[in-house]
């Protein structure tokens, strides 16, 4: 296993409903990461149509599908690993998902959202499961924002007692229109306290990579989502923290080292108690 590679965080423009802009965008940003010598790219949450844009409800595909054999192709031509975050139909329910692709093009992960928002759930369906899977840079897991909510970090702390070493994870971090992001502060310090917590507790890397641009459709129509991603490793360490703002598009390079990881099963109650955790 190599213990260390580079990740790029994509914070890409994501424009409400403009799958093929969005897609074409994404397509550049994998580009961008392979040409900066990237092993590994993550992109935002729901990149094709924009978080909770109404359009998904009817123009949705399927996974895999047109949106996701494009970001494959991607994959494939810059021979790396793309994490990103789409909207999948499946029958009638819309899932809020992402993959993980292999730079051969094979999707080798799928997660669906399970913390949904509860402004979203008349639009997305509820994830049903957990996963990981090896990679040559140890085990990646998945998640998807809300997922990693300090209300929800038992999401984490299960995919880190299946073996995750790395924990990806598409975004979309919004503020209010009248949020005065030079006056107040960003509304990501949520997230560093979080991803702090579960990096410190399980000596793992934690990376969110959110969107930027404003929300054009939904329940939060007129919100912006304003970038700020992350990337925190063992210790609970801040590697990388992308610039805020509604154009703040960003290809930001960060090296990840990965700490393995010996303990499993009953052995992590013992030692997160060491580190003074008190939860299950």
């Amino acid at each position: 296993m190599e213990t260390t590679f580079k990740l790029a965080l994509g914070q890409m423009l994501v424009e409400g409903g403009a799958v093929g802009r969005n897609l074409a965008r994404a397509r550049e940003t994998i580009r961008e990461a392979s040409a900066k010598g990237c092993q590994v790219v993550v992109l935002p949450e729901c990149l094709d149509f924009g978080w909770t844009n109404p359009a998904a409800r009817h123009l949705a595909q399927p996974i895999p599908g047109r949106p996701s054999d494009q970001l494959c192709q991607a994959a494939q031509d810059a021979s790396l690993f793309v994490v990103a975050g789409l909207t999948e139909r499946q029958g009638q329910q819309i899932y809020n998902a992402a993959i993980l692709i292999s730079p051969e093009g094979t999707i080798l992960l799928k997660h669906h959202k399970i913390n949904i928002l509860d402004i979203a759930q008349d639009l997305y369906a509820t994830g049903r499961s957990l996963c990981v899977t090896a990679t040559p840079f140890g085990m990646f897991g998945l998640a998807i924002c809300a997922d990693n909510f300090s209300s929800s970090q038992v999401l984490a702390h299960s995919l880190a007692r299946m073996g995750a070493r790395v924990l990806l994870s598409p975004c979309a971090w919004a503020v209010q229109p009248k949020h005065e992001l030079t006056r107040e502060p960003p509304a990501t310090q949520e997230w560093i306290d979080s991803y702090t917590t579960l990096a410190r507790l399980y000596d793992l890397t934690v990376v969110g990579v959110s969107n930027v641009g404003r929300l054009e459709a939904g329940p939060w129509k007129g919100y912006r989502c304003i970038g700020g991603s992350l990337a925190v490793g063992p210790g609970g360490k801040i590697l990388a923290q992308c610039p805020h703002g509604e154009d703040a598009e960003v290809v930001e390079v960060v090296e990840v080292s990965v700490v393995e990881q010996s303990i499993t099963g009953t052995n992590f109650a013992p030692m997160l108690a060491q580190k003074g955790y008190r939860g299950p």
